[in-house]
This record gives structure tokens, sequence and C-alpha cells, in this order.
């Protein structure tokens, strides 16, 4: 890797980008906040602060195992020297285990199994931890790890929303956390969640100032978007996580039925609720969505008035796909630094976000290249 020349700005976006294509292997793996194994994503990571930015890097799964990227134990100050192939590259911290973690409700339940902390600040939760496609493959995502965790026993199926009110407030006072996912399993062919999360997001905003996204597929009414507005709910995400028919009927064949008109028609009557970047998708890349494929859909996307979010796939173990690569560095730089230029000058930005998976970024590079290409801009204007 060659780094002398590179600005620092430049040296954390291509350090974040190869250590999410590559993993990390751990010298202390007890540094910092324990990395999740299984479950819903993201999956098998481990939250590392990089230049400042903390973001999801894998840890768990062959490919990690194999990186060239080694971070040692942390010193008394809690900073890790990070090599690349025996070589010192950089400096990496490891956000701590959070202080709300070691508290449990009433009836015994720890907080950690009711909702997680992601990234430095941002509080995540499946609120209902099961989904009407996953116990069949022929239904199933092909890369979801959902129902993992719940057979584990490091989580609990349904949250209720005293539940979340509870531990949102508490992880609001203790760390400081500032914004809220809730996502969950699909329960059914109608609302696809909706009301368990309007549920959710009323008793959360009842106890806590605190901005939620709610993750859900699109409902069968587009009602159901006012309804989640009205009870709390500041952005939505609905993931389309493939771009082309032939991809989604492959990797995730139940979903595949809710088909790509049906979400931008959705996504079109979400940002008349939610406004402008305030709605987004998840995107896989590496799944077999041509690059050019993933640019086109997020064309219309942003068009529309959605923020896509595109991340690298990670193989879970226990799914189908666990042996199925993540895209290189190389790629995801490719692929990431022209979809930059494409958010700033359809005048979306992260950071713009509310609440959720974009406005954290921890999951991609994508920021990093979205404020690159910003800086380009307003130097060139």
């Amino acid at each position: 890797m060659e780094t002398a020349a590179l600005p620092l700005a430049a040296l954390g976006q291509q350090l974040i980008t190869e250590l999410q294509a590559s993993g990390l292997r751990l010298e202390n793996p007890q540094a910092g906040a324990a990395a999740r194994k299984g479950g819903a994503g993201p999956t098998d990571h481990k939250a590392v602060t990089v230049e400042g930015r903390t973001v999801m890097v894998p840890v768990h799964g062959d490919a990690a195992l194999a990186s060239p990227f080694l971070a040692r134990a942390p010193d008394a100050r809690g900073v890790s020297v990070l090599e690349r192939n025996g070589l010192a590259v950089g400096r990496v911290e490891f956000p701590r285990q959070p202080k709300f973690y070691k508290l449990q409700t009433l009836d015994g339940i720890p907080y950690s199994k009711i909702a997680q902390l992601h990234g430095a600040d941002v509080l995540a939760t499946t609120v209902l931890q099961t989904c009407i496609r996953y116990g069949r493959r022929s239904t199933s995502c092909q890369f979801c790890a959902i129902g993992e965790s719940l057979r584990e026993g490091r989580t609990i199926n349904r949250k209720t929303p005293e539940q979340l009110a509870e531990v949102a407030r508490a992880a609001v006072l203790l760390d400081g956390v500032k914004h809220m996912v809730m996502t969950t399993g699909t329960p059914n062919f109608t609302d696809r969640g909706a009301e368990i999360l309007c549920e959710s997001a009323f008793a959360v905003k009842a106890a806590v100032d605190l901005p939620i996204q709610a993750q859900c597929e699109p409902p069968d009414d587009a009602a159901w978007f006012l309804r989640l507005k009205d009870a709390g709910v500041d952005a939505l995400g609905m993931h389309l996580e493939a771009v082309t028919p032939e991809v989604r009927q492959r990797v995730m064949p139940g979903k595949a039925s809710v088909t790509i008109p049906e979400y931008l028609k959705a996504f079109e009557d979400a940002v008349q609720v939610f406004g402008r970047g305030q709605v987004s998708t998840y995107i896989l890349a590496g799944l077999g969505d041509s690059d050019a494929a993933i640019l086109e859909m997020c064309e219309r996307l942003i068009g529309l008035g959605v923020y896509p979010f595109v991340v690298p796939f990670v193989p879970v173990g226990g799914t189908p796909l666990a042996q199925h690569p993540s895209p290189s560095a190389a790629a995801m730089r490719g692929l990431l630094a022209p979809l930059g230029r494409m958010l700033v000058a359809g005048g979306l930005k992260s950071a713009d976000i509310k609440a959720g998976c974009g406005k954290c970024g921890a999951c991609s590079s994508l920021a990093s290249y979205e404020q690159g290409a910003a800086e380009v801009r307003a130097h060139a204007g």
C-alpha cells in the first residue's frame, strides 16, 4: 500500500476501504466493545476508530482471519498499532463497552439483549428477531443470519415497546447515544413490520428525545408512512440489497417478490412524507450486480431523494453465502468514488440524515468519498 504521498484525509479513506474489504486480525480480541458474531447485521464486525472516524470492520470469518491487517494490543491510552503484513501503517482505537450493557430489566433481561451499540453513538435493535422468509432456503435471504443470535440465546425474539424505551433512555443518559435504528424481521405480507415499528417508536419518543430510523420492507399501503412519522420515526430505510431482478431472485428469492418497481413507488411515496434525504436504502456491493447497474440505480434513487447507502458485502458464518467473497478495496473505490460525486451533485448529504445507517456511515467508507467530492466541488467553484 503506497501511503507516503497521500494527504491525511485520503490516507484515512483508503485505509478504511481496505480494512472493510480485508477485515482485521486482533492481537487482543477483548479490546474495546465486544464484537458481534452471527445475527442481524452488521454482524461479525467490530467497531474501530480510524483517523477519528468509527467504522465497522469484519473480524470473524475466514477472510478476516487471513487479513494482512493486524491490530496490536492497545496501550495504556487505548491506542493500538495497526500493521499491514508486519509493517506499521497507522494507529486505531476501539470504542469501549457501553455502560448500559451492565444493566438489566426488572424481569432480568440484560439490556444488551434488547439493543446494541453500533459504531460510536448509535443504538440499534431488531424489534422482531424472526422473519416469515427465514425458515426456508427457498424464500430466505441467502446472506441473512437473523435467527442465529436468537437460537444461541444472545437476544430475545420480541422487544416490547416498554423495554425499548427503557434501554434507549439509559443509552442516552449513560453513553451519549445520538440516534437509534429500529429494524425488524418481516412478520407478514401486509404492513411488513410497520405496525410494530410504530408502537416501538412511539414508546421510545415518549421516554427520551432521540432521533429514530425505522427499517422495513415496503408496506402494502402507503398510509403507513404517515403513521410511522406520526409515531415518532424521523427517517426510513427500505433496503433493496441488490439492484437487478436476476441477482435479487438468486440471493433473496422471497424478498424479490416485492419488485423493484414496487420499491421505487414506495420510495417516491415515503419521500413525500419524510422529505428528501430522509429515506434511504442499503445496497450490498459484491453480490453480482455490476458497478454500472448499481450506479444507474443510485442515480434514479438520488433523483427521487433517496440516499443509496452502498456497503461491501461481508459473508456471515452459517449462511449459504458464508464462502462468497467480499469485493476488493479497489472495486469499492471504483464504485464509491463516482457515487460520492453523484450524491454531491444531487444535494444529498449523509450528515443531513436525521438518524440511521446512512448518517452513522460505519459500515461503508461512502461518507468519506462524499466529503471528498464536496471539497473538490467547493474548490472548483
